[in-house]
C-alpha cells in the first residue's frame, strides 16, 4: 500500500511541475488591457464605469467599458481600444 502510495505522489508531484511549467511560458508573453472586444460574461476583471469588479460580470458583448487581456500590438487588429480611448469614448457618452 505505501508504495502504491509513494508512486502515485511522485506521478502527481511530475504533472503538478509539468502544469507549472506551461503556466510560467503563458506568464512570460506581454499582454495589454483590450476595450470593447469582450463578450458578455467573459470580461478579465473589473469595467472602467464601475458597476462591477469581477471577471465574467459583463452583460453586454462589446461595450466600451469592459476589457479582455490580448497579446500585446494585437488589440488595435482585433477593433479594440486602449484604456485612454476607452475612456475618452466613454466621456463623450
Amino acid at each position: 500500500m505505501n508504495a502504491r502510495l509513494i508512486a502515485s505522489s511522485a506521478l502527481a508531484s511530475v504533472l503538478a511541475m509539468g502544469a507549472l511549467s506551461v503556466a510560467h511560458a503563458a506568464e512570460g508573453k506581454e499582454k495589454e488591457k483590450c476595450f470593447g472586444i469582450a463578450k458578455a460574461g467573459t470580461n478579465d476583471c473589473a469595467n472602467l464605469s464601475g458597476s462591477h469588479s469581477c471577471a465574467g460580470q459583463n452583460k453586454t458583448a462589446m461595450a466600451a467599458d469592459e476589457w479582455n487581456y490580448v497579446a500585446k500590438g494585437s488589440c488595435a487588429k482585433m477593433g479594440g481600444k486602449s484604456e485612454d480611448e476607452a475612456k475618452a469614448m466613454i466621456a463623450k457618452k
